[in-house]
């Protein structure tokens, strides 16, 4: 239906599970350092160079994508399932409405302790789920914080990818 996100690992889009008759985000491996979109639709790494890279990364997403399927914990993201087509791989996830913390923040620069503790307890209790999975999250920053229209916050986006670039 429309783009959620683009940043350096890749591309979020808002789509429509037609069989399951609900919104869901989509997120497609596309490291802009390591790979492009070709004319038929596929991701292929920018080089000969950038190839291993590339295959590591979307192992690594992969990787991400089978923890968190298997994973379900209120305050993590759900992935309803994963893929691999077009060279790349896909994340499905529920869709959430609401906004993330670095929105807030700029409605609301200093937001008072017993907000940030509303948000932060429950966050740490699902990044400590996800440790004791064996998985570190690798990215935590507060436009992977988000803050669903209920008041629950869900943590975002793990970061695995990025180690393709390190």
């Amino acid at each position: 239906e429309s783009v959620l996100g683009a940043g350096g690992f890749g591309m979020t889009y808002l789509a429509h599970d037609t069989h399951l008759d609900n919104k869901v985000a989509i997120k497609e491996y596309l490291p802009i350092e390591l790979a492009v979109r070709a004319s038929n639709g596929n991701i292929v790494p920018v080089s000969t160079g950038a190839e291993y890279n590339y295959k590591w990364g979307l192992d690594r997403f992969l990787q991400e994508a089978r923890l968190l399927a298997k994973l379900r914990h209120p305050n993590i993201v759900t992935v309803n399932r994963y893929f691999e087509a077009n060279g790349t791989a896909y994340m499905v996830m529920n869709y959430e409405s609401g906004a993330s913390m670095s929105q807030m923040l700029k409605r609301a620069p200093t937001p008072d302790e017993a907000l940030l503790t509303s948000i932060l307890l429950p966050l740490l209790d699902g990044l400590h789920a996800v440790h004791i999975a064996g998985f570190l999250h690798r990215d935590i920053k507060p436009s992977n914080l988000f803050i669903r229209d209920s008041g629950v916050p869900v943590l975002l986006d793990f970061g695995s990818a990025r180690l393709a670039m390190g």
